[in-house]
């Protein structure tokens, strides 16, 4: 194992022990029958969603499940993992199991010796619709999870996909689970699309990117929108075409979003200020997590008073709504 991946490894387990050292006096008494029924609902956004292990971490912490999670796309991954019985120091170790090191270039990493690592993820579409397959990725989740269908799932979970034909949202809540995850990530012409039944499905951020509608009979609800930013390189820089392409549909989600929340609104919404991140520059997961942390502290601090009245006067305010962004 090399020095950085140890590091790494050292770095996270000793945040996260501390974090639940600190924890177990204070709130250990977080996980009784008083508690409301909370809702998660995770979003899509690439790479960027690395950043709801974060919003995790504040569960673990606090010593909480949620009664009903909701994702869509990179949201539907991180749900189905979490939905499972992993916790966040879990999802760390995965992370940390495909991850490269972070000073490498990608160049650099085709050319290491665990080569086979990456290619075993990175299947040519045999068919047309996309430029890579996502069985192999999709194998490897559920062996980690350790199941295969939604009533196997220890928290309920609605996956969202979207029907490329008739431009409709699909919600999968039983049955199969890892087929549902596969075209709930599947973005459109990348992964291949997937074919369930009489339908054809790709993405679910395209018709729902943050799914906190979907989460019924519960006391609080927390929605994680993890869209981010991108800025130019330069002033007049143009896009290139894969940029054009991703940030299209980051566009497109964020529009969608924004429309939704006039309607109706979460009683918390989780925004990490994650800046130029590409959708899939998975390997900056490092930076992702230091963007992401004061949005995870400000829902740590919000999510303690409005779950422990004991300690504090939250229980006047659990039904308050809470936009939880920082400053850019």
């Amino acid at each position: 194992m090399s020095r950085g991946h140890w590091n790494r490894r050292r770095v996270l387990a000793g945040m996260l022990t501390g974090a639940i050292a600190t924890a177990l006096g204070s709130v250990a008494t977080a996980a009784g029958p008083s508690n409301p029924r909370i809702g998660l609902a995770l979003g899509s956004g690439g790479a960027r969603g690395l950043a709801h292990i974060q919003v995790i971490e504040v569960f673990d912490k606090l010593g909480l499940r949620p009664h009903r999670i909701a994702g869509s796309s990179i949201g539907a991954i991180v749900g189905a993992l979490y939905a499972s019985g992993l916790s966040a120091a879990d999802l760390h170790e995965i992370i940390d199991s495909l991850t490269k090191e972070h000073d490498e270039s990608w160049f650099e990493a085709l050319l290491a010796r665990d080569l086979t690592r990456w290619m075993q993820f990175i299947e040519p579409g045999a068919e047309r619709g996309g430029i890579a397959r996502s069985d192999a990725f999709i194998r490897f989740l559920r062996d980690k999870a350790g199941v295969t269908r939604f009533d196997e799932l220890t928290v309920p979970l609605r996956v969202v996909a979207t029907d490329f034909w008739s431009r409709d949202m699909v919600v999968f809540e039983t049955g199969d689970l890892w087929p549902a995850v596969q075209a709930s990530m599947a973005v459109p012409g990348l992964f291949e699309p997937i074919r369930h039944r009489d339908r054809v499905l790709v993405d679910g951020g395209l018709t729902n990117p943050v799914p906190f509608d979907l989460l019924e009979n519960c006391d609080l609800i927390v929605a994680v929108d993890v869209l981010g930013s991108r800025t130019p390189e330069t002033p007049d820089a143009l896009p290139s075409s894969m940029d054009s392409l991703f940030n299209t549909f980051q566009i497109m989600q964020s529009s969608i979003l924004t429309e939704k929340l006039k309607r109706m609104q979460p009683d918390i919404v989780v925004r990490p200020d994650i800046q130029d991140i590409r959708v899939l520059d998975f390997y900056r997961f490092e930076e992702i997590f230091k963007q992401g942390l004061p949005a995870r502290d400000a829902f740590e601090s919000e999510l303690r008073q409005r779950v422990m009245p004991a300690k504090t006067s939250a229980s006047r305010n659990l039904f308050k709504r809470t936009t939880l962004s920082t400053p850019s």
